[in-house]
């Protein structure tokens, strides 16, 4: 009867063999492998056909600060990108209120005549400093 778990008979990828590899080689850099030992398990990660072959050559390495520190590096890339991507949409919706704020204004001056007082800068500054001061002091909601 065969123990192994359904994923790990699996044929191995090219993506899987260079998580591998990535894997030992922060093990080596960790001082967890010598190069002996490093050297050995790469050819057999180079060579491994299946998801059982490559997790025999890691399950007993403890986990890497290295790469933890590259996977922190790329959270915090990611939240970056999101913050700006959101900040930018936040800025088209103001940006569609003022046309559409502007288009009443027109309306309405054009009707009555009146085209001395501009309402929708009061409504559009205030809206404009929230937006500018979550640029000046970003939120630590991580």
């Amino acid at each position: 009867m065969n123990h192994t778990p359904a994923h790990h008979r699996l044929r191995a990828s090219d993506h899987d063999r260079d998580a591998t590899v990535q894997r030992l080689g922060d093990a080596l850099g960790d001082g967890a492998l010598d190069n002996t030992e490093y050297g050995r398990r790469l050819d057999h990660a180079l060579t491994a056909t299946t998801q059982a072959d490559l997790h025999r050559l890691t399950a007993d390495l403890p986990a890497s600060p290295a790469a933890r520190d590259r996977a922190e590096t790329a959270r915090r890339t990611a939240k970056a990108r999101a913050d700006r991507r959101a900040w930018r949409s936040e800025w088209s919706y103001w940006a569609g209120a003022a046309v559409i704020m502007t288009a009443i204004w027109a309306v309405s001056a054009l009707r009555e005549g009146d085209w001395t007082r501009y309402w929708p800068a009061a409504p559009l500054g205030i809206w404009a400093a929230v937006l500018v001061s979550y640029a000046i002091w970003p939120s630590d909601d991580d």
